[in-house]
């Protein structure tokens, strides 16, 4: 448990040594310093007129690690000249809360305001997080809670419906590029050393990160440290300094930029091209780069129907399981659940006959808005539409020896239309069957 005063949180990090680590120099100081989570802090956004107005409530912070949600805390304690108190989850007990709760009592009795963060909040059991509810209630102290898990699961109902929860969005690929660019220029991180580092790698730095900016400044001391020293004291840092401090090859990409596509565009074409090899090597190079599963997992859903259709039923399916095996398991557990998927993929017959009947028909649909439902197969709820005719003229299926009735259930002027036009491949010949029979019948009577 840590406590501070106003003055002691406006200089810990002017004061910070050298020797602290390099994520902890480059902490933010204000809200001009602070990057990333412009959906709150964005000028006119709900959180940044809340610190402008000095009106602030107790509220949950809720976002993955790495986000600034300590930070932002300090923050809002610096511009709102309270009193800052630090708990920890894992150390503090009750005993501890309550001293501190009697302090912000006698603080609040000067015209001093306490606020309380507690990190990782979710850790605390319900007898701790109850212990809190008393003071916030009174205004003794202002709360703010960090969280890497849902609130409506982890956090007491009685307390969470006194604070007012922020989503914290994980950092972009841009903002941790930003602030690597800025640590390299501040003093407080390398700006007093002359570093050669490509933008290139900043940005796989970056990647790597994947939206935790204490990962990306850890990540960029250790390649920094580790770079090549010239006889004047310049450090430069070579793609295979970086590659060694990742501890595996480093792969330029981002989740949201070109190379992003680019991939997923090339494993896709790979099965599409039924080359489970090549197929293979590209899924490896995302997922190995950090590539989201769940992202390629719902891209192999969408192949299993737009390439292969009917021509492999059991695709779809598979596709969906892949899906719901990289929900459950995660990285790295699920690549290979992946890697079988795409192999079946790759391997299994071609067809795009569903893709194309979908698009011929989405060409009509949008072209002819006003085609009507034909009378016979509309519903008849109610009098007034039966003596309207609808429904009149309509045959169930079932009640029939074909199990096929001899209507027509396009609108007039589409009747001759054909949408699904299946191929030769795998199961999809068999369909092809069953749907000439099927026409043939149903245009029978139509025909005479």
């Amino acid at each position: 448990m840590e406590q501070l005063s106003f003055f002691d949180s406006e200089t810990e990090n002017t004061l910070s040594p050298v020797t602290a680590p390099l994520a902890d120099r480059m902490r933010p100081r204000d809200l001009e310093d602070y990057i990333g989570q412009e959906h709150l802090l964005g000028k006119g956004r709900i959180l940044r007129q809340m610190l402008e107005r000095d009106q602030i409530c107790s509220m949950i912070f809720w976002g993955p690690p790495g986000v600034g949600k300590t930070t932002l805390a300090k923050i809002i304690a610096r511009r709102t000249k309270s009193s800052f108190v630090n708990f920890s989850a894992v150390t503090s007990g009750i005993k501890e809360i309550k001293e501190i709760m009697k302090q912000a009592e006698d603080n609040r009795a000067y015209g001093v305001r306490t606020l309380c963060f507690v990190d990782e909040i979710h850790r605390f059991n319900k007898a701790q997080q109850d212990a809190f509810l008393p003071y916030v209630e009174r205004g003794s102290i202002t709360l703010i809670g960090a969280t890497t898990e849902n609130p409506s699961f982890e956090i007491n109902a009685a307390l969470l419906s006194r604070c007012k929860v922020f989503v914290l969005k994980e950092l972009t690929t841009e903002n941790l590029t930003e602030l690597l660019r800025r640590t390299l220029q501040d003093e407080r991180g390398f700006g007093k050393t002359e570093i050669h580092l490509e933008e290139d790698l900043l940005r796989t730095i970056a990647a790597f990160a994947n939206g935790d900016a204490r990962t990306a400044l850890n990540t960029l001391e250790m390649a920094v440290l580790n770079g090549e020293i010239s006889p004047e004291g310049a450090i430069t840092v070579t793609p295979e300094t970086l590659e060694q401090c990742l501890g595996k090859k480093t792969l330029l990409y981002d989740k949201k930029g070109e190379e992003h596509y680019n991939l997923i565009s090339a494993l896709h074409k790979s099965m599409r091209n039924s080359d489970p090899d090549a197929a293979v090597y590209w899924l490896a190079r995302m997922l190995e780069a950090g590539e989201d599963p769940l992202f390629i997992a719902r891209r192999l859903i969408r192949f299993a129907s737009e390439d292969i259709g009917l021509a492999d039923s059991q695709a779809l399916p598979l596709a969906v399981a892949a899906y719901q095996a990289c929900h459950f398991n995660g990285m790295p557990e699920c690549n290979l659940n992946l890697a079988q998927t795409v192999i079946y993929l790759s391997l299994a017959p071609r067809s795009n006959a569903v893709y194309r009947a979908y698009e011929t028909a989405k060409a009509d649909a949008v072209s002819r808005l006003a085609e009507p439902v034909p009378l016979n197969i509309r519903n008849a709820p109610t009098k007034l539409m039966s003596d309207l005719h609808y429904g009149e003229g309509y045959t169930y299926a079932h009640d029939t020896e074909e199990k096929i009735a001899r209507m027509t259930c396009l609108p007039e002027g589409l009747k001759d239309r054909r949408y699904y036009l299946p191929t030769e491949e795998g199961a999809e010949r068999e369909w092809k069957k069953r749907l000439e029979k099927s026409r043939e019948f149903r245009l029978g009577e139509n025909a005479e």
